[in-house]
């Protein structure tokens, strides 16, 4: 398939700087190359504009830049949408996860057009649902599920002016062990369903992969995958925003790609939280480039 590569430097809605390179380390790691070579036309948009922090205002401590983080999460919702417009498939690099708030509402609005909805299958060590009145430190990357969700900021929920993005019924999170005191109860009460690393452990990584992709394709044309690198183990991928110990191992998380590409229902991808600041030798982002491959592809024969 035709694939539109587009990459979204975004650091503003993270703690700890340094994930603006991300899509600069994983495109270094060979991911347009890489991708042709299993036969895919692949269209580099470049990376969107985005605001700097040195030179802004932090603004409200509950929901830091968050007027420049919804200009670029707007900014790219017209892109992914006009890329979907297109027949192409958009594959998005990230930058922090606030992006994915974007990403959704590009996407629900093309299939929304069509009398269509999506569903949402969110790797992530973390659940991302905090809102402003939650978070405890205010940073947007921990909040972009929520926005999905239609919970949160209104600037972000309200993006092309209709909310919920998503159904919470059709959103499934994938190795989750991370999750501030304050969120649990919005989680459990969201409708999302979430996959913690015990039911990994007690089941399987398969068996929980079946589970979510059938949650996220339940009366939807299909869904969106939003990979936070920081779902795997720090062993396997240093080099990530918010680092938590316990997570994916490398054949979990291939397991997980191929399944995806199995399932013949991806409409969208991402891959956040690259640091290269703190990487070894690129290493993270050259896992990206080996799990984007899997969820794309390629298999071991």
């Amino acid at each position: 398939m035709k694939i539109a590569i587009a990459g979204v430097p975004l650091d503003l809605g993270a703690g700890r700087r340094g994930v603006d390179m991300g899509p600069s380390a994983v495109r270094v790691a060979n991911l347009n190359g890489r991708l042709a070579s299993l036969g895919h036309e692949i269209e580099d948009l470049g990376n969107l504009p985005v605001a700097q922090p040195e030179s802004l205002p932090e603004g409200p401590a509950n929901a830091k830049y968050l007027p420049q983080i919804t200009e670029t999460c707007t900014r790219l919702a017209t892109l992914i949408e006009e890329t979907l417009d297109r027949g192409v498939f958009p594959l998005v690099l990230g930058g922090d996860h606030s992006i994915a708030v974007g990403t959704v509402a590009g996407l629900s609005h093309h299939f929304r057009s069509r009398q269509e909805r999506i569903g949402i299958l969110w790797i992530d060590a973390h659940a991302d649902m905090n809102t402003p009145d939650s978070s405890p430190s205010g940073n947007v990357h921990g909040m972009p599920l929520a926005c999905c969700a239609g919970m949160g900021p209104p600037e972000l929920t309200e993006i092309f002016g209709y909310s919920p993005k998503v159904d919470p019924r059709n959103i499934a999170i994938v190795g989750l062990r991370s999750v501030d005191e304050a969120e649990r109860s919005p989680v459990r009460a969201s409708g999302v369903t979430a996959f913690t690393m015990r039911q990994i452990d007690e089941r399987g990584l398969r068996a929980v992969m079946d589970d979510a992709i059938r949650i996220a394709t339940d009366g939807t044309t299909g869904f969106h995958l939003s990979l936070d690198m920081d779902a795997l183990d720090p062993q396997e991928a240093p080099g990530v925003g918010t680092p938590v110990r316990g997570g994916l191992t490398y054949r979990e998380a291939h397991l997980a790609m191929e399944t995806v590409c199995d399932s013949s229902m991806m409409r969208a991808m991402e891959v956040v939280e690259v640091n290269p600041v703190i990487d070894e030798s690129n290493r993270t982002a050259v896992l990206a480039v080996e799990l984007v491959m899997s969820a794309m592809g390629k298999g071991i024969l």
